[in-house]
C-alpha cells in the first residue's frame, strides 16, 4: 500500500473531517456529518481507496 495522498491534498482531507464531525457532534447537521471519519482517515494514513481504480496520484513521485 504506497501513499497516493499528496501533501495538500491531506491537509484538506483532515481539515474538512474534522470540521464535519464537529458539526455533527454540535448538531449542526445532523448524524450524516460523521461521514467525516472518511477525509480524516484516508488524510492521516495518506492512502485513499477511491483514488485505486482510477490511477489517480495526489502526491510526489520520487526520483533517483
Amino acid at each position: 500500500m504506497s501513499s497516493n495522498v499528496g501533501g495538500a491534498d491531506r491537509i484538506i482531507r483532515i481539515v474538512a473531517g474534522i470540521i464535519l464531525i464537529a458539526l455533527a457532534a454540535a448538531g449542526t447537521i445532523g448524524y450524516w456529518g460523521y461521514i467525516g471519519v472518511v477525509p480524516l482517515a484516508t488524510g492521516l494514513i495518506g492512502w485513499c481507496p477511491a483514488y485505486l481504480p482510477f490511477g489517480i496520484k495526489t502526491c510526489r513521485t520520487r526520483t533517483k
